[in-house]
Parts: structure tokens; sequence; C-alpha cells
């Protein structure tokens, strides 16, 4: 079972329906009693870093994910994965979960936000197996992760060159929307129910 947290904010249906149509199963939830008995956890989001991460604190899921990446597989999705990270400057400096080394850092060029189809190149994970060097992927953000080439596992280019994967641990992210980038995205979302 894979769990995808409910902090109140993003994208949950339609990751659940991607999942369920793998042959997966997930539950939305945001109780820990119903996530403890997850193998997976999947935290999505659509939104503001400060907003997310308020929510996240006022439901106790901070310092639950925290805790339960140590061993267990977990996947950021968009604002998801910016939350890996030690802080965000959206709208101010912000703190993030810190599992990940890095920032958020606002895009200073070209058309803002950044959206559509890119393509992700030095891939670098299982979580990237059956996909191709140069594969396209669907992302929509505003900020992207300024992190280390040690914790990035997928790269991608909009005016400058930013991870488009992280990972550190158990703790992956992805900056586009797998859930939305057809094949290559259900493929990403397979290779990850089988981490």
């Amino acid at each position: 079972m894979i769990g995808i947290l409910d902090y109140g904010m993003g994208n949950l249906r339609s990751v659940q329906k991607a999942l369920e149509f793998l042959g997966g199963r997930a539950v939305i939830s945001s109780d820990r009693a119903v996530l403890d008995g997850c193998d997976k956890l999947i935290l999505p989001g659509v939104g503001s870093f400060f907003a997310g991460m308020e929510n996240l604190q006022a439901a106790g899921l901070d310092t639950y994910v925290r805790a339960r990446v140590a061993d267990t597989p977990l996947l950021g999705i968009c604002l998801g994965m910016q939350f890996l990270l030690e802080a965000s400057e959206e709208e101010g400096e912000h703190a993030g979960l810190g599992l990940v080394p890095g920032r958020v850092t606002r895009f200073t060029q070209g058309k803002i936000p950044h959206m559509g189809w890119n393509e992700v190149h030095a891939l670098s994970s299982p979580l990237f197996k059956g996909i191709g060097e140069g594969t396209r992927f669907y992302f929509v953000h505003s900020y992207y992760a300024a992190t280390d080439d040690g914790h990035t596992i997928a790269k991608t280019e909009y005016y400058r060159t930013f991870s488009a994967a992280v990972r550190a641990g158990n703790a992956y992210g992805v900056q586009f929307h797998p859930e939305k980038s057809g094949d290559a995205g259900l493929q990403l979302l397979r290779n990850f129910m089988r981490l």
C-alpha cells in the first residue's frame, strides 16, 4: 500500500488514479495510523511552499515524514520535492524538511512559471529504469531546486540547468509531474512502486 500524504494541498486524486491504473493500492490520508500501514509514501504538492509547510506542520506530518524516511521510500512530487530541501526563498526565507541539502530558488529568466514539456538528462537512479536519456516530462513551477550533483539524479534546463530529480537515502523527489507525463511518468511511478 502506498500512502499519499494529505495536508490540504496538491493533486492527490490524480496521483492516486495513476497508481491505481498501474495496479497499485493507494490511500490518501493525514492519519498517521493509516500511513503507518503503508510501505511507501508520496508527498505531492501544488501551490505555495510556505502555506504547504505550515499545513504539514499543523498536521504533524513534517516530523512524521522525517521519522518514516529512515526506513520507508518517499517520493516528493513538484512542491513535494521542494519540501525535501533545507529552505526556500519563496515569500521570504522558510525552512523545509531538510532531507536533501540545498535550497529552493526563483527563476530569474524566461516566462514564469516554467510550464510545459522538458527533456530530462543525466538519469542516475533506479527511479529512471527503462526511461531513456532526453525523455520529456511535464513541468509547471516558478522555483527550482539548487542542490549539489551528489544529490541530483536527473537534470533539465530552462534558461539554466537545474535538478529535475533529487535523492538522499530513501527520500526521492521529482520537480515534474509524473502523473501528467504520459507513459514515461507511469514508468517512473511503476519504478517507485518496485523500489
